[in-house]
């Protein structure tokens, strides 16, 4: 489904993806023969804020256009760039997200074979606790069988999407980030992945992914640690259940944080774990998260509600509601619906409902 927290490729998948199965013989060549990709989008956004703080909302449009060469000799290149601006607002300062009117997101030299691949420059990155786009370093190793490892180091990291363009800032002041981070899918239905990361000075990080599934049933256990330099020790765990049931997908998860310090670093360079939309305090000190989701297709629409609760602190607690709508109007086109409603029980200023949606056209 459409969602504003979209899913991006592995790069594990975009590196391997690309090997020198299908090369060009020279330079020139594999300029000629490269790819050309992008969409155009236009979002907008209006929320009802309680608590009297004033509603807000925007719309705005984006454009992304990318080149990507094709292989010669193991190497090739890609740049990417975004632009965008807010077209209204309904409080001045509502489109702060679009910090930059554009930005340059990817610019890298790959080179890659049938067994390993390493990728410099500005790229994007989806890994367990590594998102958006990175200047990074990134080598992917394939040579085991069922196993594929990545281990990098991130220098600077931005955020770029239909709803914001962000700018390339510093990953733990000057001293970066480094990633291990391996699957192995040797055994039919189950994903092992171990990882590890280090940021020098601020933390260091290890946890177990697990994730099992048949064509009717499937859990996803986690459960990661810090080592931190400045405060006391994090961890989070998280189980999921899901089944597919008279055309129906169903799934029901908990998330448990550390009770002093919640999640600790673990998260601070990105994240796939939490489900929902805000989910402000999934990662907080104490925090207890209980979810359920139910998502189907009726005619030719996704149609997906998720709903949980978490309480956290002393004796704090929130909740949160998000429905999600998409439809391909065609292969290129595709409209998406997001409404979220969130209540934090501890400041009734902070409240809203939400509905957004994003008309993009792929090409």
């Amino acid at each position: 489904m459409i969602t504003r927290k979209l899913k991006r490729l592995s790069v594990a998948a975009a590196l391997v993806a690309t090997t020198a199965a299908f090369s060009a013989d020279t330079i020139k060549d594999a300029f000629a023969n490269g790819k050309v990709s992008g969409n155009i989008t236009a979002y907008g956004i209006s929320s009802d804020n309680k608590g009297g703080t004033k509603d807000s909302g925007f719309s705005a449009g984006t454009a992304s256009l990318s080149y990507e060469t094709d292989s010669v000799k193991g190497f090739s290149a890609k740049l990417g760039y975004i632009a965008g601006t807010d077209f209204s607002e309904i409080e001045k300062g509502d489109a702060s997200s679009f910090a930059n009117d554009s930005l340059m997101t990817e610019i890298y030299l790959k080179y890659a074979d049938d067994n390993f691949a390493v990728i410099a420059g500005r790229q994007e990155i989806d890994l367990e606790w590594l998102g958006d786009y990175n200047e990074a370093v990134v080598g992917v190793l394939t040579a085991i069988p069922d196993t594929t490892i990545v281990a990098g180091y991130v220098d600077r990291q931005a955020a770029a999407d239909e709803d914001e363009i962000g700018t390339f800032a510093r990953v733990n002041g000057t001293k970066g980030a480094y990633v291990v981070d391996a699957k192995y899918a040797g055994v039919e239905g189950l994903e092992v992945n171990p990882y590890y990361y280090s940021a020098p000075d601020l933390a260091d990080f290890y946890g177990i992914k697990a994730t099992y599934a048949t064509d009717m049933f499937g859990i996803v256990g986690q459960y990661a640690k810090s080592s931190e330099d400045t405060q006391a020790d994090g961890d989070i765990g998280h189980i999921e259940v899901s089944t597919e049931l008279v055309g129906l997908s169903l799934a029901a998860g908990y998330i448990t944080t550390d009770k002093t310090v919640g999640a600790g670093s673990i998260s601070a360079l990105g994240d796939n774990l939490s489900p929902f939309d805000n989910g402000a305090n999934t990662y907080s000190a104490n925090a207890d998260t209980i979810y359920a989701s139910v998502s189907s297709e009726i005619a030719g629409i996704g149609l997906g509600a998720l709903y949980g609760e978490t309480d956290f602190g002393t004796s704090s607690k929130e909740s949160e509601l998000n429905l999600t709508a998409d439809y391909s109007i065609s292969e290129e086109l595709a409209l998406g619906l997001l409404y979220v409603d969130y209540d934090l029980d501890a400041s009734a200023s902070s409240d809203y409902n939400s509905i957004s949606a994003t008309l993009t056209y792929s090409f």
